[in-house]
């Protein structure tokens, strides 16, 4: 399974990329992400639930950073070992480029395998999970990073103790 895209962040490409690499923010992107820890220069290590079909397993497995080239792409690579369910295992390659100050576009090409009893649920199954995994991350990294809209901002009083607000990320570095 292969898949690319692009999208446009209100942030400068600095910013988008210390995001990319930061543990939290990878925790919080990461759909079914229950624990991540480690670096960038020695690994994460992550636990992920998810559900595929009528297949739901927890995934334990390592992300690893390579091919760093700062603030310009990274490569993102993960295997996760989901026991009887079998495996998952991927590679994001991450360029980043910088459209006019404050504004990055983000390009993305992903492939993605499985094997196991996941393999057995078939192509159209696997592949439209795995664009759905995708589009889920990079969209939540673009709402960590960006913040939310001017008229669609809510009160502090609604938000879900443990949720975080779009943007937290940017205000956290002061970005």
């Amino acid at each position: 399974m292969q898949m690319n895209d692009s999208r446009e962040i209100e942030a400068p490409r600095e910013t988008v990329w210390a995001a990319i690499l930061n543990p939290d923010v990878l925790k919080e992107c990461v759909p079914g992400c229950t624990e991540l820890t480690g670096t960038p220069d020695e690994g994460f290590e992550a636990t992920v639930v998810q559900k595929v079909g009528p297949v739901k397993a927890t995934f334990n497995g390592q992300v690893t950073v390579s091919d760093r080239v700062e603030p310009e792409k990274v490569t993102l690579s993960g295997e996760g070992k989901g026991g009887a369910a079998g495996f998952a295992k991927g590679d994001a390659n991450v360029r980043l480029e910088e459209i006019e100050p404050g504004r990055t576009r983000l390009h993305y090409d992903v492939e993605a395998k499985v094997g196991g009893k996941l393999a057995q649920l078939g192509s159209r199954v696997i592949d439209g999970f795995a664009k759905k995994m995708a589009d889920q991350f990079f969209t939540r990294l673009q709402e960590a990073i960006e913040g939310p809209a001017e008229e669609s901002e809510a009160p502090e009083a609604e938000e879900t103790p443990g949720d975080k607000k779009k943007g937290w990320f940017k205000r956290m570095t002061g970005a």
